[in-house]
């Protein structure tokens, strides 16, 4: 896809409603072989963060483009000993065609894209994960056919995942409703984004009742309730956010052919249920495949791969 060739994806308001149908479409075509596409590029991944499915997804998409990967671990590279981000940033645009960055805060990797001429990617942020979301839409695509009108639920806490969600829902034209504890709400500045994006088509709603959030939902969404950086809090906030579980009570308020999803990793027991994770219809196991399908037609697209 030329439009976004030589582009940052920093988050999703970067892309156009267009380009994330284009995305999604490539995605589709990639994982069902109907196109073949190559690019003999070197794709960097700079991880500060624990990384499962990030981190394979990636690798995997890359090489099966015809492409290589460095795991520039920060443990055993300069970024780890207090270089500075602008002169990291600098020398790895001269050997590199590709960077996707999984880090704590937004504003390091916007100053690694204002100091380096290749593509970087959002590979997580505190802010954003933006390419979970291309993944969990596919997912959608793939078990509804168009996503134009549906409407998802996403229940816990108002993270990286949520705000993600928030923007690309409005994006392709679904409503979304995000259930969460009243002192755990996403950032006011992404709600209002994603709102002037839905522009009143689609509904972006925020409540604090899991119930109302969840009746005729299409799809129920969870994350783990403590991110990475949370650990400490994380018995503290089991109590608060039990009312958001995902269990087979809050399904039932859902629509009848509701999909539940779920980012992963996922403390079973807490913000899901076992009977709900490997019941018929929890599409998770799809949803983590589908982090390569999408990923391989962004970079892809970001290296304008033929």
């Amino acid at each position: 896809m030329e439009a976004l060739k030589g582009r940052d994806f920093l988050g999703l308001a970067d892309i156009t409603p267009d380009e994330i149908q284009e995305l999604l479409k490539l995605a589709a075509q990639l994982k069902g072989n109907q196109v073949s596409l190559r690019c003999n590029k070197v794709l960097g991944l700079l991880f500060y963060k624990a990384s499962t499915r990030t981190r394979v997804s990636f690798s995997v998409a890359m090489y099966q483009l015809g492409g290589q990967v460095m795991d520039l671990n920060p443990n055993v590279t300069q970024v780890g000993r207090g270089e500075p981000v602008i002169d990291t940033a600098r020398v790895l645009d001269r050997y590199l065609d590709i960077l996707a960055i999984r880090t704590f805060e937004q504003k390091e990797l916007e100053t690694f894209a204002e100091y380096s001429q290749i593509p970087i990617i959002n590979a997580l942020t505190d802010l954003e994960h933006p390419c979970q979301v291309l993944a969990d839409l596919l997912t959608i695509q793939e078990r509804f056919g168009e996503l134009s009108g549906a409407t998802l639920t996403y229940l816990g806490d108002g993270n990286n995942v949520a705000h993600s969600l928030m923007l690309g829902c409005a994006l392709v034209g679904m409503n979304v409703r995000v259930a969460t504890p009243p002192a755990y709400q996403p950032e006011q500045g992404i709600v209002e984004r994603a709102k002037q994006i839905a522009n009143g088509r689609t509904q972006v709603m925020l409540t604090d009742d899991p119930v109302a959030a969840a009746k005729g939902a299409h799809v129920l969404y969870t994350d783990v309730w403590a991110s990475m950086g949370q650990e400490a809090s994380a018995d503290e906030r089991i109590p608060v956010f039990q009312p958001y579980q995902v269990n087979e009570q809050l399904l039932a308020c859902a629509d009848s052919e509701a999909i539940v999803l779920h980012c992963l990793p996922a403390h079973r027991g807490e913000e899901i249920t076992d009977e709900v994770m490997e019941g018929t219809r929890s599409r998770i196991w799809d949803q983590a495949e589908n982090r390569m399908h999408a990923q391989k037609a962004l970079l892809a697209s970001l290296l304008g791969a033929d």
